[in-house]
């Protein structure tokens, strides 16, 4: 009798994603089990449900999904169920709380190819500047850039008072040092662009943040990236299926990177990542480090 492989996916929101859910069956999953509303106190108890109620073949066959919407509980919900394996009972998890992590580590792969295509460059000592970028694809793009050396900046909408608080709560959480820029008016936003090697627009769908006058003013700009795929389009001038488009009225000729550009490398991540879980011997911990390792595999054929 075949042993069906299980995906239990862990969610704090209400409702469960259906595209996490659909993805889970399109990689061939028997089974997937949604969780709702579960607390960071419900999943150590889950974890051990999961790990110790099936046999050796079963093990093997398992997996945990932590979705919902929050990227710093949705982590802290990784590690907590990392802490609560016990081998040889243990199984992957992959962490992905709205799509944040495969789709940050997706844009900063693509980032990066660019970067070394056009002017043989890495992000390493690169001004990057994250637009809108408080949401959780935001926190984690700026995460994984200023891991590879850059100099990250981030800016909200809502105010650097509030991109202030926010972004302190992740220095603290990651260990890192991310600093905070005032694009609350059309001057300071020009006068960061005229700043930045790297622009990323992760405005909410249908907001433009950048227009094609203030992208012609950013002399050091190397590669813009946009992931609203809604128009208005975040960024004037880059369309949704641009991978390496050169946007020629800018001083240097960078390249622009359309939302769903970022979008079919993500899809490839996410389901690179799900075959991994299934066929693997030894269980694997997918979180955004090791999801931009992935993404760098699937994005070197953009």
């Amino acid at each position: 009798m075949k042993t069906p492989y299980l995906l239990h996916m862990f969610n704090s929101t209400k409702n469960v994603s259906p595209f996490d859910v659909n993805m889970a069956y399109e990689a061939n999953f028997d089974g997937v089990i949604p969780y709702s509303e579960v607390t960071l106190d419900d999943i150590y108890a889950l974890t051990q449900d999961t790990i110790f109620s099936r046999g050796k073949a079963g093990i093997k066959n398992t997996g945990i999904f932590i979705g919902g919407r929050e990227l710093g509980l949705a982590i802290d919900m990784y590690n907590r169920a990392k802490s609560a394996m016990i081998p040889p009972f243990e199984v992957s998890v992959f962490v992905d709380p709205s799509g944040a992590i495969t789709t940050a580590a997706a844009l900063v792969a693509c980032i990066e190819v660019q970067l070394k295509r056009e002017w043989n460059e890495s992000l390493s000592g690169k001004r990057v500047d994250i637009i809108s970028g408080t949401g959780p694809v935001g926190i984690c793009a700026a995460v994984l850039t200023v891991n590879c050396g850059a100099t990250v900046y981030v800016s909200s909408h809502k105010g650097i008072d509030i991109a202030d608080k926010i972004i302190s709560e992740y220095n603290r959480r990651f260990n890192v040092t991310i600093s905070v820029a005032d694009c609350s008016t059309q001057e300071k936003l020009s006068e960061t662009l005229s700043q930045s090697d790297v622009v990323i627009g992760t405005a909410k769908a249908g907001v433009q943040i950048i227009s094609g006058q203030q992208l012609e003013q950013a002399s050091n700009l190397l590669v813009a990236a946009d992931i609203n795929a809604v128009p208005p389009l975040g960024i004037e001038g880059i369309g949704t299926y641009d991978k390496n488009k050169k946007l020629v009225a800018t001083p240097k000729k960078a390249i622009g990177i359309g939302a769903l550009a970022v979008g079919d490398i993500k899809y490839k991540v996410h389901t690179r990542i799900l075959e991994i879980m299934k066929h693997t011997e030894k269980p694997i911990y997918i979180d955004h480090e090791e999801a931009l390792k992935i993404a760098r595999e699937c994005a070197i054929r953009l």
